[in-house]
């Protein structure tokens, strides 16, 4: 196998870590929050740091190592043609959201979900970070889409 299709295998997998963890993560704790049962929704909270860590990064990690390598490895210059400038620039905005919005309201709700054990009822406060969370994933979601199809259709003239 020549260092090219390691690096694209590297590069996919990170991509099916990434995109598959943030759609699921963000699927099931909805769900979980529409309970409003505490447990649950703590429960669900602690999933959502825990697959960050486990998946979310090491895809980010995959992404970005196995991405830059097959570049260099086909012979591209950085920062590339067009469509891979802004398949990149797509993929720094979404980890932007991500670093900047995302993760600290996770930890605000994680801060927050360690108390549930003692409440009756989610706090309004929670299910306002909850719905920041949500509309915040989902803003960030669109240029990692949008990372995706440059990628794929490596547009001419972009």
């Amino acid at each position: 196998m020549t260092a090219y299709y390691l690096f694209k295998f590297l590069h996919i997998a990170g991509v099916i870590l990434l995109v598959g963890n943030i759609t699921v993560t963000a699927v099931w704790k909805v769900f979980a929050d529409r309970t409003r049962d505490p447990s649950i929704v703590a429960f669900g909270q602690r999933m959502v740091t825990g697959t960050d860590i486990g998946l979310t990064l090491p895809g980010i990690a995959l992404t970005m190592i196995g991405g830059y390598g097959a570049m260099l490895e086909t012979g591209y210059g950085f920062p590339g043609p067009g469509w891979l400038v802004w398949g990149q620039v797509c993929f720094v905005v979404a980890g932007l959201i991500w670093l900047g919005i995302l993760v600290p309201i996770q930890f605000r709700q994680a801060k927050m979900a360690d108390t549930f054990k003692d409440l009756a009822a989610i706090p309004e406060a929670y299910r306002r970070l909850a719905r920041d969370w949500l509309i915040w994933g989902l803003i960030a979601t669109v240029p990692m889409v949008a990372a995706l199809y440059f990628m794929i259709a490596k547009p001419i003239g972009v």
